[in-house]
């Protein structure tokens, strides 16, 4: 999900030492180009604390994980199960000139964005440690305002459930939605920067999923386009 940083530097992982103490978001913040607003952390602890006003303190969360939550969560979690989600699907439709892209090469990073369906998983928050928790993922996907916090209705396993996750915010300077196919293809199989390659983030989201027992054809047809540009 949102991994924006640096460029040409050695490679970083997004771990949870590093989101606790507040090293990953600090150096995002050192290297971010001029027109990149980073929120303050008092900015996201607002924002976070509006998402869970409308979420009973004594309940659960169900995250839904749909990228990098899926094979890197970071998070304490109850468990992990299949979900889905309609009236979204996974895109790259976000632009990237850093964390897994530079200015000379950008990238692009998965959101949720408007239609279909989008099956993942879910890592199924215990309430006690809901707003620690979520503190932390706050800080690796809400720093550049790309995202959405949104609350989704959708199923977890094979039961209803409300789910927490983060969609597109078309209104961001970094939506490019319109991107063709071939465009997309030739973002991701050139595109790296400190987080590693965008080619890698499309690589692991697929291995997770079919780790899974789950299938996302579009996410495999780029895959495949990918590894045909070698």
């Amino acid at each position: 999900m949102d991994e924006d940083g640096g460029s040409d530097e050695p490679v970083l992982r997004i771990t949870r030492e590093n989101l606790l103490d507040g090293s990953l978001i600090a150096y995002a913040r050192s290297v971010a180009p001029p027109d990149m607003r980073i929120r303050t952390d008092a900015e996201l602890d607002a924002s976070l604390a509006a998402t869970l006003a409308t979420h009973g303190p004594g309940e659960d969360v169900e995250l839904f994980a749909y990228g990098s939550l899926i094979w890197n969560p970071v998070v304490h979690c109850a468990a992990q199960t299949r979900a889905v989600v309609h009236g979204w699907h996974r895109k790259f439709c976000l632009h990237l000139t850093s964390g897994r892209g530079s200015p000379e090469q950008p990238g692009l990073m998965l959101a949720l964005d408007r239609g279909g369906a989008c099956v993942g998983g879910s890592l199924r928050i215990p309430a006690a440690i809901v707003r620690e928790e979520l503190a932390l993922v706050w800080r690796r996907e809400m720093f550049t305002g790309s995202y959405e916090a949104r609350w989704l209705h959708g199923r977890v396993g094979d039961a209803p459930a409300r789910l927490l996750t983060f969609v597109a915010n078309r209104a961001h300077p970094r939506y490019i939605g319109n991107l063709d196919e071939a465009r997309i293809v030739r973002r991701i199989a050139s595109a790296r920067g400190h987080l590693g390659s965008n080619r890698e983030y499309l690589e692991q989201t697929v291995a997770a999923l079919r780790a899974r027992g789950l299938r996302d054809a579009n996410m495999q047809r780029l895959l495949r386009l990918v590894a045909a540009t070698d």
